[in-house]
Formats: C-alpha cells, structure tokens, sequence
C-alpha cells in the first residue's frame, strides 16, 4: 500500500523538524543609550516622574471622583466617563504595557 503525503504534511513535519534540531542561545544584551543622549534620557526620566508621580495620583484620583459624581447624577454620558477611567488606567500602566510589548516583540 502506497502513502501519499500532500504537501501540508510535508511542510509540517519539516517544521516538526526544526522545532527539534538545536539552536544557538539567544544571550540577553545589556543595552545602553547612545552617545550624547544623557539630557535627553533625564529630561525623558523627569517628565515621567512627573506624569506617574504624587501630583499626577492626586489629579486623578479627582478627576475620577468628579466623573464619576457626574455619571451618577446623570449630568454626563456613560461613554465619555469610561473614557476618562479608562485614560487613568492606560496613564498608570504605561509602564507594564510597555514592557509586555517588549516581551513580546523579543519573542517571549
């Protein structure tokens, strides 16, 4: 009896195969900013610190209060409400989702 394999088969054994076969170690390197960009790294370091600091925390935490103030009397739509929530949660987790956008793209 005579086996035909198609040629998805055949393409997804040679795949199997070079799952299996062993590759070279991909090592972590350290990266380090370019020459002459240190006023540019603190200004960077200083902005974030000032977005993600206790001034930025306080605004809001207000700005969420009164939102929410106002969708509960009715006085603002329910969209534009969660828009602003869920602003204050991408402004707070910019850092994770950078750094799973990171993981990501460096493939795993």
């Amino acid at each position: 009896m005579k086996m035909n394999f198609g040629l998805n088969t055949r393409i997804l054994a040679a795949l199997a195969l070079l799952c299996v076969l062993p590759q070279r170690a991909m090592a972590q390197v350290a990266v380090s900013d370019p020459q002459g960009s240190g006023p540019i790294v603190n200004a960077l370091g200083w902005m974030q610190g000032t977005l993600l600091g206790n001034v930025a925390t306080t605004a809001a935490v207000i700005a969420v209060a009164v939102v929410g103030m106002m969708m509960l009397t009715g006085r603002m739509n329910w969209r534009f409400g969660a828009t602003v929530i869920v602003g204050c949660f991408v402004l707070f987790g910019a850092t994770a989702i950078v750094s799973g956008i990171r993981v990501a793209a460096a493939g795993g």
